[in-house]
């Protein structure tokens, strides 16, 4: 490791967390040792944190106050995960009909946050420092992992208005000296992706994080451009946010010549999952207890593909207990090969959002037309149909808010992102409907990007 990732990783981003109250030092420290610990130990860790949770947010939780009383429940009864199946299932609807009732009495500070919206149901919803410093710990503990650190030169693509609309003066220098450089995922026109491989190879990063999708259509443009981009000492290629696919896997390993690791979470959920070198997808067992469920809102044994639920143990300031993802996955308790204790998420099923190609033939990601409807106040499902670089039919559900204003304003901002000249057609419906796999698809687009 460089002396200069050294600095940073051990000095100016503990202080970084220390000015920003956030503990994540101490609780990565916590889970490099407890990652080793045998499954028997992490439950009982697990049943541990379970039993404070439940009774620190039946006091100061008002939803599960109410809830835990009329279920005639006592938190200090809590002797193991599965206690949590004495509680409802959590859902979107559910926080969105009462976001208020789900913030802890004792928390002064809490931030807001929105999904992303590929599940085509937005959620508002708040966060402490207690959880994003669990999260920042697990995320950390998974980077050194595959030998890249805090410090190390990252190229991140992505395209959440979160963090693009944060570059301030403080974000910049803070990006500055972590040496953190962002690419926005939304602008992939053939020019921009030649400007992103030049800056690639002038920055020669040790690791890439960004949505599968984006990394591999950079890859796959290098390799067009006979561009090398395997010699430039990338270590690994940090991806998430999306299903990855094997195709997407073998083109970014070709092009960048290294691993792919896959994560697996989301801003509502949390940090879940993260592939290790030897390609063991383990859990963050310390801060999550996943329960995999059948169509008949049964839990399912290990081995078994379900929808995945997550309860996150480190939410107690806005919970998520026995919250639906609507991913499928599977949990194995097999040992993996890198001897850590945590268990193991397998045939995961995640959500996929396809890219949009603009007018003049721009390549965007599809989450540039999903913040759009995300934003849009009533909207309860959508689905967003480019039937051509010149039409896009926009599907709406919607609730009790929304008003037909809202028609023009989405056209509005859907040709200022795909030119001024695309039809824009925006119909309500009562419902829309699942593909063959039971699942929806939000983004339905062309095939060929670039072509």
């Amino acid at each position: 490791m460089y002396s200069y990732t050294k600095m940073v990783s051990n000095i100016l981003f503990p202080l970084h967390e220390r000015l920003k109250q956030h503990t994540s030092v101490s609780v990565r420290n916590s889970m490099e040792q407890s990652q080793w610990w045998s499954s028997d130990k992490l439950k009982s860790l697990q049943i541990s944190k379970l039993r404070s949770m439940m009774s620190d947010v039946y006091k100061n939780v008002p939803y599960y106050t109410t809830l835990i009383n009329e279920r005639g429940l006592n938190p200090e009864d809590v002797d193991s995960v599965e206690w949590v199946q004495n509680l409802p299932f959590l859902t979107k609807s559910i926080i969105k009909s009462d976001t208020d009732s789900f913030k802890s009495k004792k928390v002064c500070s809490l931030k807001r946050f929105n999904t992303g919206g590929s599940s085509g149901e937005p959620l508002i919803f708040y966060i402490g420092k207690e959880r994003i410093s669990h999260d920042v710990a697990a995320k950390w503990r998974a980077t050194r992992w595959w030998d890249v650190d805090i410090g190390d030169p990252e190229i991140v693509v992505w395209g959440s208005p979160v963090e693009l609309g944060s570059q301030d003066y403080v974000r910049a220098i803070r990006d500055f000296f972590l040496r953190t450089h962002l690419i926005p995922a939304f602008e992939m026109s053939q020019e921009n992706v030649d400007k992103f491989i030049e800056q690639i190879r002038r920055i020669r990063p040790a690791m890439l994080f960004g949505y599968p999708s984006s990394l591999s259509l950079i890859a796959s443009h290098a390799e067009r451009k006979c561009v090398a981009l395997d010699q430039l000492g990338v270590k690994v290629a940090f991806v998430t946010s999306e299903r990855l696919y094997d195709e997407q896997r073998a083109k970014i390993e070709q092009a960048f010549g290294c691993p792919v690791a896959n994560g697996y979470g989301g801003r509502d959920a949390g940090f879940i999952a993260h592939q290790c070198p030897h390609g063991g997808m383990h859990i963050t067992a310390e801060d999550i207890i996943l329960e995999i469920i059948g169509k008949n809102d049964e839990v399912l044994p290990a081995g078994e593909v379900g929808e995945v639920v997550v309860t996150h143990l480190a939410t107690s300031e806005f919970p998520f207990i026995r919250y639906r993802t609507g991913d499928v996955a599977a949990i194995d308790y097999q040992p993996c090969a890198c001897g850590r204790g945590l268990p193991l998420l397998s045939e995961l099923q995640g959500r996929t959002t396809d890219f949009v190609v603009a007018q003049d033939g721009t390549v965007m990601h599809g989450l540039s037309l999903i913040y759009i409807l995300r934003d849009t106040s009533g909207i309860e499902l959508f689905q967003v149909i480019q039937e051509s670089k010149n039409k896009v039919t926009v599907s709406i559900v919607p609730g009790d808010q929304y008003h037909n204003e809202n028609n023009i304003e989405i056209v509005r901002q859907f040709k200022q992102r795909l030119g001024q000249g695309v039809n824009v057609i925006v119909n309500l419906v009562e419902n829309i409907e699942t593909e063959g796999s039971g699942k929806y698809r939000y983004i339905k687009s062309l095939e060929n990007h670039f072509g």
